[in-house]
Parts: C-alpha cells; sequence; structure tokens
C-alpha cells in the first residue's frame, strides 16, 4: 500500500478542521494521488488470496486430528500418547498462529489506508460545508466534488477487498478455535491421568489377567500410533526445514572441531594428565553423537515424541565410550544396568494396547530396576572409598534410596490397580538414571572441549588467555556443572509427571507480589535483578580485563590512559547493568525516584566522605595524577599503587603490607610521585676521607668507581663533588642516576661498595671522627700516670 504523505497531519476525528482556501489546490493533488496509488493496488490481485489454500490444508489436517480420538477415548490414552497429543496440538496452533500473523499483517496495511481515506474524506466535507455559506470559486467546488467522488470510489473498493480478507480471519479463527477445542480435551485428559495418580481405577493385577486384548487390537494400536507419528514427523519437518538445515550445519562444524581437538590432543604430550586421560579426546565420533544428539533434544523439542526417542535411543553406545575409567572403577556394570533398563523400558511401547500385558511388562521391568538399585546402595556402601564417590556419598545414597521407595511403591501400586502411579514411578525412575548418564557423559565432552581449547594458552600470544585461563575454567566448569544438574532435574520431574505442577507452583511463588507502598515486588523478580547485576559485574569485569591487557597497550595513549579508560568503562558497564537490572525486575522509574530520593537524604546526612571519595576517585580517573605501578608517598606512607578503585585506592608498601588510601585523602594532601613521568631516580653516595689526601685523586677514583656501577645511565652522567671540609675528614658527594626504580636501593649499594673499595685499593683512609680533649684540672695520681716516664708521685 502506498506510503502516508509526510505534510499530511492526522487530526482528532472529534476536531476536523476545514482545508484552508488557499492550500484546497495542493491538498487536491496529494490526497489525488493517493487515492491512484490505492486504486491501482485494489485492482491487482488480492494478497491474502494466497493465504487460502494454506488454511484449507490446515483446516484438513485439524479435522482428521480432531477424528482421530473421541473424548472418552482420550481418557483412557496412557500419559505417552497424551503427550504426543498434545504436541501435534501445540504444532498446529503455531502453525494457525503464524497464519494469523502474516493475515494481520496484510489487512493492516488496508486498514489503515481505510482510516487515512476517511480522515480525507471528513477534511473534504468540513471544507465543503464550511463554503457553502460563503463564496468559494466554482471551480474550487468542482474539483473538491471530484475528489470527494474519488475517495468514494476508493473507499468502496477498501471495502470489498477488507470485506473478503475479514471473512479468512473469521475462518481463521474457526479453526483456531477447534485447536483450541482439540488442545483443551487433551490437557483435561492428561489433568484426568494426573488426578489418577493417587486413585486405583483398574482391577487387582491377579484378576486383570481376564482383561487380556486380542493380538489384533495390540496390532492396530500400534498401526494408529505409527501413523499419527509419522504424519507428525512428515508436517513438522516440512514446515521446520531450516532447523535441519541449521542443525546439519552446527553438526558439521563440530565434527570438524572434535577431529582437530582430537589429533591436536596426541601432539601435548608435556600437558596434564587429566586432559590426556578423557575418552573425549581418543573418541571424537562418539563425542560428535552425543553432542549432536542433545542438540536435537533441544532444538526439536516441540517436535515429535518419536524424533526424542529415536535421538535417545541412539545414545547409549557413545555415551557407555565416553564414561571416565573411574566411573566403571567405582559403579562397576552400574552404567551398563542403567542403559539396559531404559533400552527394555523403551520397547514397551509393544504392548500399548493390551492392559494386562502392559502391567505385567511393567512389573517385570519394576523387579529389574529393584533389583539393580539394591546391588548399586551395597556397592556404594562397600566401595564408600571409591574416587568417584567419595565426594557426595550421602547424596548418591540418598538419591538411590528414594529411587528404591519409587520403584517399590510402583509395583504395589501395579498389583492393586493404579496403573497410572505405576507408570508414572517406574517410568521417572528409569528415564532419570538414563538421563543422569547420558548428561555426565555430555558434561564430559564439553568440559574436555574447554580444557584442550585453553591449554598452553600462552601459544596464543594473547596475555589475557595466559592470566585467566585458570579462573575462566574454573568459572566454565561450574556454569556447566549447574547447567546439567538444571537440566537432569527438568527431565526427572518431567518422567515423574511433576513437571506441570511444579512449574506452576514455582511460577506462582516467583510472581507473587509483595508491596510496600507504592513498590511493588516479587521473588522471581529479586532473583532477576540479582542475577542480572552478577552479569553485568562479570561482563564489566571481562570487558576492563580485555581493554586493559589486549586492547588498550596496542594503542599508542597517554601514561595512564589505558587504565582510566578501562576502570570508567567497568564503572560504565556495571552502572548500565544495574539500571537494567532494575528494569528487568520491574522497578518502574517512579519507584526508582524513591530510591533515589532515600539515597539523597543519606548523603546528606552521613555519606559525604563516600561521595566525596569517589567524586575524588573521578578526577583521579581523568587526571591521572598516579596510576596502578607507580611508587608514591602520602600521608607518611609510602609504596606501590596497586589498584585505583572509584572510592579508595590500594598501595603495597615494601613491607608487603596493603594500605588502603581515600581517594579524598590523595587529592587533599601533598602526593609525591617517585614514577608519574618517567621512573629515573638519583642516587647519591657520601664519603669521607683523611685530611692531607690529594683531593683530585681522590675525584678520579670515585668517579671512575661510579662510571663502573652497573645499573647506572650515562645521561646525566655521574657527578663527584667536594662538599667541603669537616671536623674529622674532607667530605666528598656521589651521585648518578638511574632507570630501574624498582633496583634503586641495590644499585645504590653497589655504588658504595664501589666507592669503598676503590678507596681502599687506592690506599685514601677514611678517618675515625677525631676530638681534643683539653683537661683544666686533674688530680696527682692521674697527672702522674698521663706523664711520658710514668712514675708515680712519693708517698
Amino acid at each position: 500500500m502506498p506510503a502516508m504523505p509526510a505534510p499530511i497531519q492526522k487530526p482528532a476525528p472529534s476536531a476536523i478542521e476545514p482545508i484552508a482556501v488557499a492550500e484546497i489546490l495542493e491538498r487536491a493533488d496529494v490526497d489525488e494521488r493517493f487515492i491512484r496509488e490505492i486504486l491501482n493496488e485494489a485492482r491487482q490481485s488480492d494478497p491474502a488470496e494466497t493465504l487460502v489454500a494454506p488454511l484449507d490444508a490446515l483446516a484438513a489436517d485439524i479435522r482428521k486430528l480432531s477424528g482421530t480420538f473421541n473424548r472418552d477415548e482420550l481418557q483412557s490414552l496412557p500419559a505417552i500418547e497424551l503427550e504426543s497429543l498434545e504436541r501435534s496440538w501445540g504444532f498446529y496452533d503455531n502453525q494457525v498462529a503464524a497464519w494469523r500473523g502474516r493475515l494481520h499483517r496484510i489487512t493492516a496495511r488496508y486498514s489503515e489506508a481505510a482510516a487515512e481515506l476517511a480522515e480525507r474524506r471528513a477534511a473534504w466535507e468540513a471544507t465543503r460545508t464550511a463554503a457553502a455559506s460563503g463564496s468559494l470559486p466554482a471551480a474550487l467546488m468542482d474539483r473538491m466534488n471530484a475528489i470527494l467522488g474519488e475517495i468514494a470510489r476508493a473507499e468502496e473498493a477498501l471495502s470489498g477487498r477488507l470485506d473478503s480478507q475479514l471473512k479468512l480471519a473469521s475462518r481463521g479463527n474457526a479453526v483456531q478455535a477447534a485447536v483450541d477445542s482439540g488442545r483443551n480435551a487433551v490437557r483435561a485428559a492428561s489433568d484426568r491421568f494426573n488426578r489418577r495418580l493417587l486413585v486405583i481405577d483398574e482391577p487387582p493385577l491377579f484378576e486383570a489377567w481376564s482383561n487380556r486384548a486380542p493380538a489384533e487390537r495390540v496390532l492396530s494400536t500400534l498401526s494408529l500410533q505409527w501413523k499419527l507419528q509419522s504424519e507428525f514427523l512428515a508436517k513438522y519437518y516440512e514446515v521446520y526445514a531450516w532447523k535441519q538445515r541449521a542443525l546439519g550445519a552446527v553438526a558439521l562444524v563440530l565434527l570438524a572441531l572434535l577431529l582437530w581437538i582430537s589429533r591436536r590432543s596426541a601432539t601435548l604430550a608435556s600437558y596434564e594428565l587429566e586432559v590426556q586421560s578423557v575418552p573425549v579426546l581418543r573418541r571424537p565420533i562418539s563425542s560428535w553423537l552425543v553432542v549432536a544428539l542433545l542438540g536435537v533434544l533441544y532444538f526439536y523439542r516441540d517436535a515429535p515424541l518419536i524424533v526424542q526417542q529415536t535421538a535417545l535411543l541412539l545414545a547409549p553406545i557413545p555415551v557407555l565410550r565416553l564414561l571416565p575409567r573411574r566411573m566403571y572403577a567405582a559403579l562397576g556394570p552400574w552404567p551398563y544396568i542403567v542403559t539396559a533398563l531404559y533400552l527394555i523400558h523403551r520397547f514397551g511401547f509393544l504392548v500399548v494396547g493390551a492392559p494386562f500385558l502392559e502391567r505385567c511388562y511393567l512389573l517385570v521391568i519394576g523387579v529389574l530396576t529393584l533389583a539393580a538399585l539394591l546391588w548399586f546402595l551395597l556397592r556404594l556402601r562397600s566401595q564408600a572409598r571409591s574416587s568417584f564417590v567419595v565426594a557426595h556419598p550421602a547424596l548418591f545414597r540418598s538419591i538411590g534410596s528414594l529411587f528404591v521407595a519409587a520403584i517399590v511403591a510402583g509395583m504395589i501400586a501395579n498389583a492393586v490397580g493404579n496403573v497410572s502411579l505405576a507408570e508414572a514411578l517406574t517410568r521417572g525412575v528409569v528415564v532419570s538414571s538414563y538421563m543422569g548418564l547420558v548428561l555426565y557423559a555430555a558434561n564430559e565432552v564439553l568440559s574436555a572441549i574447554l580444557k584442550l581449547l585453553l591449554a598452553h594458552p600462552a601459544e596464543s600470544g594473547l596475555r589475557i588467555a595466559t592470566e585467566q585461563t585458570e579462573g575462566l575454567l574454573q568459572s566454565l566448569g561450574r556454569l556447566l556443572n549447574i547447567a546439567a544438574l538444571a537440566v537432569w532435574v527438568v527431565a526427572a520431574l518431567n518422567s515423574f509427571r511433576m513437571y506441570q505442577p511444579v512449574a506452576e507452583w514455582v511460577s506462582a511463588a516467583l510472581t507473587h507480589p509483595f508491596e510496600l507502598g507504592q513498590i511493588s515486588i516479587s521473588l522471581g523478580g529479586v532473583l532477576l535483578f540479582l542475577t542480572s547485576v552478577w552479569v553485568s559485574l562479570w561482563l564489566a569485569k571481562m570487558i576492563r580485563i580485555v581493554l586493559r591487557d589486549e586492547v588498550l597497550p596496542n594503542i599508542e595513549l597517554p601514561h595512564g590512559a589505558s587504565n582510566s579508560i578501562a576502570t570508567l568503562t567497568y564503572y560504565a558497564v556495571a552502572t548500565v547493568g544495574l539500571i537494567v537490572a532494575f528494569a528487568a525486575a520491574g522497578f518502574q522509574p517512579s519507584q526508582l525516584t524513591i530510591v533515589v530520593g532515600a539515597l539523597s537524604v543519606g548523603i546528606g546526612f552521613g555519606l559525604q566522605n563516600i561521595v566525596n571519595n569517589f567524586v575524588s576517585g573521578l578526577i583521579l580517573m581523568f587526571e591521572r595524577p598516579i596510576q596502578p605501578g607507580d611508587v608514591v608517598e602520602v600521608s607518611g606512607t609510602s609504596g606501590t599503587v596497586r589498584e585505583i578503585g572509584m572510592r579508595a585506592t590500594r598501595l603495597k608498601t615494601s613491607d608487603g603490607a596493603d594500605v588502603v588510601v581515600p581517594n579524598g585523602t590523595l587529592l587533599s594532601q601533598n602526593l609525591l610521585n617517585w614514577t608519574l613521568s618517567d621512573t629515573s631516580r638519583r642516587l647519591e653516595v657520601n664519603v669521607g676521607v683523611a685530611y692531607g689526601s690529594d683531593l683530585k685523586r681522590v675525584l678520579e677514583i670515585l668517579m671512575s668507581a661510579a662510571i663502573a656501577t652497573p645499573g647506572l645511565i650515562a645521561s646525566p652522567a655521574p657527578s663527584v663533588t667536594f662538599v667541603g671540609m669537616g671536623a674529622s675528614s674532607l667530605n666528598f658527594g656521589v651521585s648518578a642516576w638511574t632507570n630501574d626504580f624498582a633496583n634503586w636501593g641495590a644499585i645504590r649499594s653497589n655504588m658504595a661498595v664501589r666507592v669503598y673499595d676503590a678507596l681502599a685499593a687506592a690506599g685514601v683512609e677514611i678517618p675515625f671522627p677525631q676530638h681534643d680533649v683539653h683537661v683544666r684540672s686533674i688530680s696527682p695520681e692521674a697527672r702522674a700516670n698521663l706523664s711520658p716516664t710514668g712514675s708515680r708521685p712519693a708517698g
């Protein structure tokens, strides 16, 4: 449809203004072009006609699916078939919604054009009404009437087009109602099945043998299931063909990556044995199959159940090949037992439609599972020191005990006639145990890939890869473990048919509002806020590390600018993340003003120093009087700057102590920075020689000793000066410069040693302090002792 002309303003319907006389001709030309475009569009085929055939196909498929089971038959279907039907109805619900969205986009164009025509017609009619009482030239009146006639024709054309589109939309609504009805019926059957979990709805097992279904019924049930699944699968792949292409491309890239990793791992002979021992490095095809099958479970989570069941049936061999040896050493054949139980349980679809055989099959699985669980618990008790379970023995025993109780309860329920509960408990234990193995193997694959990709990071030439590898591996490892645990919990709840009620309960708890005045918060909002803050701080930290260690050092910037840019970026990203976190938690701007007001009052009463230090930190970032690595002196404390924060700066003293200095102190007091502009420092050594020494010779000796000292720079050159005549010596000063500020103390000590050795080798005396003592009175005995002859007085 034509775009709306910019000069035309849409007046409110209640305030239509007549067109000014001077603008009638110009406005008529604009409206005429607009009307012609609408009429030309109306002469072409209706784009909504392309949606008729897809709607007919959807309606036929939905009618066919609706006629498969009536409501009474739905009530007797097992849980697996109800879940399959729920997926089918969900698929058609999405398809009808997408069809209605396309129709809405088409209809909206014509609706907007019709509304625009109505507004323009109202403006021309208001102009004609206003001109009827005045003197308007006949030519303008004719032009006005012609435009109104063209608008009427355009509205008629649009009316017919909109009428057909609205009829098509009505048909779409009817199809949507059929989908809603079918989906609600399946949900009602599922709810009834869940309510039957605590109801005995079948005769006891010893009485059910007489209710054996004929083989024809079993075969017809299997045939119907296969027909429904195959038809649903064909429709699904027809609609979502892009998923197949996307997953195929990802799978090929993953296979190439795993083959490269396997080849590279063979060359890392000196790397950690933990990485080399991971089976994924030796079995890339099995690793690829496990990850690809998990991708199928994720990408096709709304696909027919046969897709996911097939993926899980293909997983046992690669999963068993990828489990580490320590797991087999600890658990023995338990992984094989769990896999066998899962396969036996999966083949239970062969007896669907025969209630007695199905219950017997379920009982056999329960007996086998119970025996396996009891053996597993006994092995755990006897192998409590195993390297695999020593960290969490209580957890394994608790889960095993719960599974034993569930299996026993399922067997009792099967025997007394509560088949729904027996099926849910048995399926939950077997499927959740097998999913634990699959997820553990997948976690091993992903962990090994991460470890090997980050192995020998120094080869990449990135300093960040070298310095942050250990922390990055730990963080990613924790995330993988948390994700695997979360997926297992969801799978276990779904297997026990507890996911829906638990999800509804959790959703209600998280969304329950707590109101305090104008502020309304919920537990989910608080958790979302905390998660958003953590993510924003982590992201800000990673951006600062990348800027500081990789990007900014490669750019020519003034001294200290890189640290200021990285730090300011960190706080900017953190601030934006905090604002986003408030928005994600549901806080409105009006609610945030309350928080800001409270902060303002707090600042006014007791946070002046904090604000002062914060502003001082910003000044330090922009003026850059100090930078990390500078050696400074402030308030009698000297040390190396380690970190400049927004509130305080951390110094590391020569004694190894960390001193936190508020930023306000750095700006308000005298600050001595030894390394602001450069790292050079002047060294001085003062020495005195005995009176009578040759001054020129001493000057030459001292200069030679200074020049020969390692670590001193040639410019400025060392200098030796005769300071003056002291009480006991002739004093000299030796000064020199060094650029090695970190070792200036050792260099000065070395220069002093060389000065002393040079003077000693030249025979120049370094005198002791001398004092003349004048005695005014003394006893005869002391005088006799001090006399040259040493004679003692008589008597």
